[in-house]
């Protein structure tokens, strides 16, 4: 199996089991719709690179819709998963930091810009239920690791956490759109590098941006990014 394809699996996880074949077919399909977009791929190409019939893959999804559906609803239950993980975990502060950078990178950087341009296009409800997953059940999470580091110390003392709170997040949902990463040559893993970057370098304190330097270097030269 490959990289990319471990990447993919660990995202998808689901409430309840999911049959063998279901599986194979949601992970075969995660990787073309997050690298081809939407309008491309078609069921029998899926089934195809499987080896298997179409009737087995139309007897799990009827339609590319569901399958996307399917794909995309079980990739952002893993996410809220791992996110509340990582915000209960007794870390401190800066793992903390790099856990959630690290997985934030990973998974909106699997979104190639075809992908979220084709469900914003073709499928726009659900892109508002993406949207509406990433503000509602991610973002607000953060607000306890904000206030986590103010009381370690880790931010500077004249850092308010809930105003830094709301420019980070309104930073992500400004610039985390197709639209916005369609005019432009960068990545969305690469918007998400500068934005924390940018952000954190203004308000960890000397000593907690060293040990938070520290930790990304030892990790980026030893673990893969895309850690779903």
């Amino acid at each position: 199996m490959t990289k990319s394809r471990k990447s993919v699996l660990s995202a998808i996880k689901a409430p309840t089991p999911l049959k063998p074949d279901e599986r194979r077919i949601l992970l075969a399909a995660a990787n073309r719709f997050l690298s081809q977009g939407l309008y491309k791929v078609t069921l029998d190409e899926v089934a195809t690179d499987l080896g298997m019939s179409k009737k087995t893959v139309y007897k799990f999804f009827p339609s590319k819709e569901e399958l996307l559906k399917s794909v995309v609803k079980i990739m952002m239950g893993g996410i809220e998963r791992r996110v509340d993980e990582i915000v209960r975990s007794q870390k401190p502060f800066e793992e903390k930091l790099l856990s959630l950078f690290l997985m934030l990178v990973g998974f909106f950087g699997r979104f190639s810009r075809q992908f979220q341009l084709d469900v914003q296009r073709f499928a726009p409800n659900l892109w508002k239920e993406v949207e509406a997953f990433r503000r509602d059940h991610v973002l607000p999470k953060l607000r306890a690791m904000f206030q986590q580091a103010r009381e370690e110390g880790v931010f500077r003392p004249e850092v308010d956490s809930d105003l830094f709170y709301l420019i980070f997040i309104t930073t992500v949902q400004s610039i985390m759109t197709p639209q916005v990463l369609s005019q432009h040559s960068f990545s969305a893993e690469e918007a998400f590098r500068g934005i924390f970057r940018i952000l954190f370098s203004g308000v960890l304190t000397k000593d907690a941006k060293a040990r938070y330097d520290k930790l990304e270097k030892a990790i980026s030269v030893h673990q893969p990014l895309d850690l779903l």
